[in-house]
């Protein structure tokens, strides 16, 4: 019986990263399941193992440690396995301005959405290569295209990394069989801002600024099989029509729009 595809998700205990695993689980793939959280893992694990017949590997990891990427990865390709699918999940944000930050927690934000991103998709892209197939997802956002606000200094900075870094590895992959996407939700219903601590801010939104993370999933993955879709994915009508706006129109309108209403969605203080 031929192997089934391995997908390896981080940040998978909740949100996107845990509506990765439940429609990967339903396309067949196998998982390796990377979070802090180890029995929210083990609960999402063993539900999906019993919906689907897949196998699947909990990976209890605080990926900002040096040495947890190599040893996330190591326990997911366990028996000689290489990973099909790299779901590049995991992130966060730091709330506040810049100078009220401590280093030491910038430097940690830094690991997770930028270093860990970068080695573990060098982890996986020989396998792929051998392989002549394999797909890499870096959940970036929204947040990269639009100008920088006010508040979460690093965060829009982190993610235009992560678009720039999969365009380039777009490029350099497009004839060996991989595929790399940019996924660049806007706002997304999960625990996001209520570990940011920003839930009271957000919630104030209109409910046609937001998706379901099943909805931005799907649409990630319909791309992902498209014969030449963008690498840059923006799920969304609404999220598509700002980030055309954002490349349409004057740099100083879009700079001045974000800088008027970055309170509306980024905590200041």
């Amino acid at each position: 019986m031929p192997q089934r595809p391995l997908a390896l998700i981080t940040g998978a205990s909740a949100g996107i990263g845990a509506e990765f695993a439940r429609q990967l689980a339903a396309a067949g793939h196998d998982l390796a399941l990377v979070a802090r959280r180890r029995e929210r893992l083990e609960n999402l694990g063993r539900e999906l193992a019993a919906g689907h017949g897949i196998d699947y590997t909990v990976i209890e990891a605080d990926l900002a440690e040096p040495g947890a990427p190599a040893a996330a990865y190591e326990a997911a390709t366990t028996g000689g396995r290489s990973v099909d699918v790299l779901i590049n999940n995991a992130g966060y944000a730091i709330a506040g301005h810049y100078h009220a930050t401590a280093w030491e927690d910038q430097a940690r934000f830094l690991r997770i959405m930028v270093d860990v991103v970068c080695e573990l998709s060098h982890r996986a892209l020989p396998g792929m290569r051998s392989a002549g197939a394999g797909r890499i997802v870096n959940v970036a956002s929204l947040a990269g295209i639009v100008p920088g606000s006010a508040g979460h200094t690093l965060y829009a900075a982190s993610k235009a990394f992560l678009i720039k870094f999969s365009e380039s590895l777009a490029m350099e992959s497009q004839n060996s069989g991989i595929r790399v996407q940019a996924l660049c939700p806007g706002f997304t219903y999960s625990e996001f801002h209520d570990v940011v601590g920003t839930r009271d801010i957000v919630s104030r939104l209109p409910r046609w600024m937001w998706m379901d993370a099943e909805a931005v999933v799907a649409f990630s993955l319909d791309q992902l099989a498209a014969p030449r879709a963008p690498v840059m994915a923006v799920p969304g009508r609404t999220n598509r029509l700002i980030a055309m706006l954002s490349r349409k129109l004057p740099y100083r309108t879009s700079f001045d729009l974000v800088a008027r209403r970055s309170g509306d969605f980024r905590r200041q203080e």
